[in-house]
């Protein structure tokens, strides 16, 4: 049985950042891994943080039971890397 172990930059909590989504600031709590994650991937689409946030939040919106931001934005970069592979 293999064992899991630490992240390599170990476990850590939330970090809150501001972004303005449609000419409003909100802020959005995600720990660092996703941040990353989110940053690559805005690179990846060619887009802004802010732009590739807002177009998550747009389909985020259209759910009949929408998730908070931060949810859709986990769940949305968990399917992108299951995805990619």
């Amino acid at each position: 049985m293999t064992r899991i172990v630490a992240p390599q930059a170990g476990f850590t909590g939330p970090v809150k950042r501001s972004v303005t989504i449609a000419g409003h600031p909100t802020s959005i709590s995600l720990e660092p891994v996703f941040w990353q994650a989110l940053e690559a991937a805005a690179r990846n689409h060619a887009l802004p943080l802010s732009a590739l946030i807002a177009e998550i939040d747009a389909v985020r919106i259209t759910a009949a039971d929408p998730p908070n931001l931060a949810s859709a934005i986990r769940s949305w970069l968990f399917v992108a890397s299951v995805a990619s592979g």
